[in-house]
């Protein structure tokens, strides 16, 4: 990272001001045609462009990745200042007053001495929040994002659920409960009822979550490594099989599982374990 000095830094404000520019007249097209509607899926490119560098450890990029988010979310803010909704500063003071409210450990006369507490804290405060008028408490999982990736929100239920005491006991019983719902979804394949085989598969998943969940392993996390795991090893068997010329093609199943094989081999046995 280049060091500079205050005085050579874009300022908060500039930036602000650039956004406007660019969605201005004289602006960039593309810039001018966007609305609320249209940048969400950007968001969430730029979103996990962040998490790719910093599972990457690289620092040069997430600050890149970091900069563009934010420019990314001044981009809904000039948007919601243009159609008279809001501007950045109001949701900049709203955060600011939320985030003070929601840590009285910090900023108030509650104590929290670890945590989980200051979880419960967040917790509480955020479900006074959301009192309606005749104070009515809001759902457990009223306010869970629509459009979370479906297994990280399984687990993200569950979570809330369990917060109000719906809950399996231990890790076994929920076991047992993926191990019945793989019974119907076997009984499922068996009647060819395609919709059935759905709904099973998508009970079987949500049970299996809710197993990582009690083993305090986050679903999303272990199947994205095991998507790693999959891609490095059937790589290294297509860089092996194709370095004669031939296509991955031209080889039989026998062929290609025979150096898959050998691509787990030639790995280290993860945590000093056997490799099996």
């Amino acid at each position: 990272m280049t060091e500079k000095t205050p005085s050579d830094r874009p300022d908060f404000n500039k930036l602000v001001e650039l956004m406007a520019t660019l969605r201005g007249e004289g602006g960039c097209a593309w810039d001018r045609e966007q609305t609320l509607r249209s940048l969400p899926k950007y968001l969430i490119e730029e979103a996990y462009e962040l998490v790719d560098a910093v599972a990457d450890d690289d620092t040069d990029s997430i600050e890149e990745e970091v900069g563009d988010l934010f420019f990314l979310l001044l981009f809904f803010a000039q948007i919601g200042r243009e159609e008279g909704r809001f501007d950045v500063f109001g949701a900049i003071e709203r955060t600011y007053h939320k985030m003070v409210r929601r840590h009285p450990h910090v900023f108030g006369d509650a104590s929290a001495r670890n945590a989980n507490e200051v979880l419960a804290h967040w917790h509480g405060i955020k479900a006074h929040e959301y009192t309606d008028e005749n104070g009515k408490p809001p759902s457990a999982i009223g306010n869970i994002p629509r459009h979370l990736p479906a297994l990280f929100k399984a687990q993200k239920i569950q979570r809330n659920v369990s917060r109000v005491g719906f809950d399996w006991g231990k890790a076994e019983e929920v076991l047992a409960k993926a191990e019945e719902e793989l019974g119907e979804l076997r009984e499922a394949i068996r009647s060819g009822d395609k919709h059935a085989l759905a709904e099973e598969l998508g009970d079987l998943l949500f049970s299996i979550a809710n197993f990582a969940r009690f083993l305090n392993v986050e679903s999303e996390e272990a199947l994205e490594q095991t998507n790693k795991k999959f891609i490095r090893r059937f790589q290294e068997m297509e860089a092996k099989l194709t370095a004669s010329g031939r296509p991955l093609t031209d080889y039989t199943l026998e062929e290609m599982d025979a150096e898959w094989e050998r691509a787990k081999l030639s790995e280290s046995p993860p945590h000093g374990s056997k490799q099996r």
